[in-house]
């Protein structure tokens, strides 16, 4: 369990894991309070597997989401989005509809069904409902929820990735506070602060800089180098009040530091996506503060899902 600052330092957003080890893939929820949260969401790739997600468009008549949920095994993983509703209906969360409620539950999906994970083991309902019962203030990170069968660095396939998973990290600044979880699970390699990779492609002779290796005319080998198959997926929150339209340009702006971390981004191979959640009640003292606040502690979260990262040993062909 993490002790360090993470997405839950944000007053009222909660994190549960369900996580398969055997399976090799899980599922994670960010609970918000009772009466919802405002959110938006930058869809950074080009082949997604969403749901809900046009809830989130600033247009949209709901004007509060109820939790969020980032989950493996491809698009039969949205399914546990249905335990999440069905979690927060019998606890009376959602928009109301005279009826009753309906809760709000974007989600968004990592294909992990391989080289980890099994082609028939994902995330049901059951799990969804069992990640809200999990969660709490304390955040795993590493091989736990949905970065269980997270890999990085697939420019030549599985046989020379290394694993990814899941980090977080908040930073402070006078009352405001920023959080981000991410979930890392990309096609090119992490780098740390300095530039220097950290967990990525790897040759006999040790990383192969998947970017140069691109750049310089190399084929991108292995079933990784397809549409789908590598996703990135942020959440970041915020004690600051801001609108939704406000919440879309964070979301877009703490996406710049996916480019910081992960090189190469935003190929045809990735499907990124970052949902941003505001809580707060008092404006911050500019959006762009905040802004900067959420590239930072992004940036830091991707780092720690591939540093907290274990269990690759035992996986045949599978860099450690």
């Amino acid at each position: 369990m993490s002790s360090a600052p993470a997405l839950t330092n944000v007053p009222g957003l909660l994190v549960g894991h369900v996580t398969d080890p055997a399976g090799a893939t899980g599922c994670t929820v960010v609970l918000g309070p009772a009466e919802g949260m405002r959110a938006a969401a930058y869809v950074r790739g080009r082949a997604t597997g969403t749901r809900e997600l046009d809830a989130l468009s600033p247009g949209h008549l709901v004007p509060a989401i109820h939790a969020l949920l980032l989950t493996g095994g491809s698009a039969y993983g949205l399914g546990a989005a249905d335990g999440v509703m069905r979690w927060l209906a019998a606890r009376g969360r959602g928009f109301p509809v005279g009826a009753g409620v309906v809760p709000i539950v974007p989600a968004a999906v990592i294909f992990d069904l391989m080289p980890l994970g099994r082609p028939d083991r994902w995330p049901t309902a059951e799990d969804g409902a069992a990640a809200c019962d999990a969660a709490g203030v304390d955040v795993a990170e590493g091989s736990v929820g949905a970065g269980t069968g997270a890999t990085v660095g697939k420019v030549l396939g599985a046989a020379g990735a290394m694993k990814g998973g899941l980090g977080t990290w908040a930073e402070r600044s006078g009352e405001v506070v920023v959080g981000a979880l991410a979930v890392v699970n990309a096609f090119g390699d992490v780098r740390d602060g300095a530039g220097q990779i950290i967990a990525g492609a790897r040759s006999s002779n040790g990383f192969v800089d998947a970017a140069r290796y691109l750049a310089a005319g190399g084929a991108p080998g292995g079933s990784f180098a397809r549409t789908g198959a590598n996703t990135t997926l942020v959440v970041v929150g915020t004690s600051a009040r801001m609108e939704r339209t406000q919440l879309a340009e964070l979301a877009r702006s703490a996406a710049d530091a996916l480019a910081q971390r992960i090189t190469p981004v935003g190929t045809q191979f990735d499907g990124d996506i970052v949902f941003a959640a505001s809580l707060g009640d008092q404006p911050p003292p500019t959006p762009v503060m905040v802004e900067l606040l959420a590239q930072r502690v992004t940036a830091v979260a991707i780092e720690r899902a591939v540093r907290q990262a274990r269990g690759t040993k035992e996986v045949p062909g599978l860099a450690d």
